[in-house]
């Protein structure tokens, strides 16, 4: 028995070294938000919603081993392997890490101006339960590219990071963005920002078609994907030019508008009012349904921040950590949108959701994201939990909307083969909530600890460290 047991010992030790030697270091500066670290982890007794879309599992017991999931299985039948770091989660629930991808790390901090605030951003994600990511545009730059290194390299906490470029945008007003001249500089920005270390792209509202379809084949060419938040280009224009991705999912969409001209956006507010009466079963929207499906594009949803334009709808969480000018300014404009008697979103936000759920249904690549841009409100961590409680409160099942928010992000950024579900032989990005979701929906707002490559870190702690201070760093 002895022989066996260090026969084994060695093994593992062996084994571990090899993961730790992939996985980043814990620097000193991320060390103090760390309650869990150790080569073999016994979550035990817990309820598992594993990502897949399949229902709830009660009492099973999580063995993490080198950063990794090495078993799942029923507490009564799963042995704790000697010397593991044992975890009760007995009355806890366990769903993988979120795989997010219309996330940003910046905020409106005033008119028409948008803070950078990654530094408080990604350690409030991955408090949130977010172990990757996209950040779905930047106005910046180099700041997305900056932190998804520091991240890897283990000096920052934060999730994964799918680092996209400044934005590809036609005529626009935005101070924060520049302006295409033409197919060539499309192609020429692509190369540039690809060179620097994006890892995707993102077209904007006034971008040509010819424009857009130079960066998608450059973008291709480099193994890299698009996404776009459309108006100029209709939504089956851009499916017909190989568009990987489309945001806010039918929000943004302008194919109903009747006298749409080329390459012209013809105004949000003309395209959202087509939206806001469009049926489901139409057959129009299922034309256009079927064309994205057929041509493999996927759609981000993204409720968080539609729900803070919408009257009658509650204070988002998570204003607490905002600097008191900040939340101030954010609770004045939800005072007034409660007001708006007229409000396009009191139709359209739940008839955004319904579109969602039939494309979801209907066997379309849903993704989620929370865009936290609007008019505030719209706070990383909180929202993309709040994303949930939306899904299942427009009809998703929560096994379907813990799906959207993992597995099919994963998918969509080419990693379900590491993350996104609870599969044995995949890392350990796992959100442990203390409560039960599946009987209390508010209960994924109880996030304790959150697993990235099987390091457990403390959510209060993350949060803590930055409360009241969300827009000054």
């Amino acid at each position: 028995m002895r022989q066996t047991v260090l026969v084994a010992g060695v093994l593992v030790a062996v084994a571990f070294a090899s993961v730790q030697a992939q996985r980043p270091p814990i620097s000193n500066n991320i060390r103090r938000f760390v309650t869990v670290d150790a080569p073999v982890v016994a979550l035990t007794h817990a309820k598992v919603l594993d990502g897949t879309g399949a229902s709830a599992r009660n009492d099973q017991t999580l063995i993490i081993r080198d950063g990794r999931i090495a078993v799942i299985g029923a507490s009564a039948s799963t042995p704790v392997p000697e010397g593991a770091t044992v975890v009760d989660l007995t009355g806890k629930t366990v769903m993988p890490g979120m795989v997010m991808v219309h996330e940003h790390l910046y905020y409106p901090t005033g008119p028409g101006v948008y803070g950078q605030l990654g530094e408080s951003f990604v350690q409030l994600y991955l408090a949130g339960g977010v172990t990757s990511m996209r950040t779905g545009g930047n106005v910046h730059g180099t700041m997305d590219i900056n932190m998804k290194r520091l991240i890897e390299a283990g000096s920052k906490a934060g999730p994964w990071m799918d680092a996209t470029a400044p934005y590809l945008n036609g005529p626009n007003t935005f101070q924060q963005m520049r302006v295409l001249s033409g197919p060539d500089d499309a192609r020429k920005q692509v190369n540039y920002w690809a060179d620097e270390g994006a890892t995707s792209f993102k077209a904007y509202m006034n971008i040509s078609r010819d424009d857009l379809a130079a960066a998608i084949s450059e973008a291709h060419k480099r193994g890299l994907k698009v996404t776009g938040h459309l108006c100029s280009v209709t939504y089956a224009e851009a499916a017909e030019l190989g568009i990987d991705n489309l945001e806010h999912s039918f929000m943004a969409a302008t194919d109903f508008v009747a006298d749409k001209k080329p390459n012209a956006c013809p105004g949000q507010a003309v395209g959202q009012k087509t939206i806001a009466g469009l049926d489901p079963k139409s057959p129009q929207f299922l034309a256009l349904v079927k064309t994205l499906i057929d041509m493999g594009v996927s759609l981000t949803t993204t409720p968080a921040v539609f729900e803070t334009f919408t009257p009658g709808r509650p204070l988002p969480p998570g204003l607490e950590v905002l600097t008191p000018q900040l939340k101030e300014q954010f609770e004045q404009t939800h005072a007034r949108t409660a007001k708006s008697a007229n409000s396009i979103y009191s139709t359209l936000f739940m008839k955004g959701l319904e579109l969602d759920l039939a494309f979801f249904r209907a066997g379309g690549k849903l993704v989620a994201g929370t865009d936290p841009t609007g008019s505030g409100g719209v706070i990383p961590g909180f929202s993309n939990q709040r994303t949930i409680e939306i899904l299942v409160e427009a009809g998703f099942t929560l096994p379907e909307a813990i799906q959207v928010v993992t597995l099919n992000g994963a998918r969509y950024l080419g990693r379900d083969q590491s993350t996104g579900s609870l599969v044995v032989g995949k890392q350990a990005d796992i959100v442990v909530f203390n409560g039960d979701p599946t009987s209390t929906i508010s209960d994924v707002r109880k996030v304790e600890t959150v697993f990235k490559q099987g390091v457990g870190f403390d959510s209060a702690r993350l949060i803590a460290n930055v409360a009241g201070r969300v827009g000054i760093f």
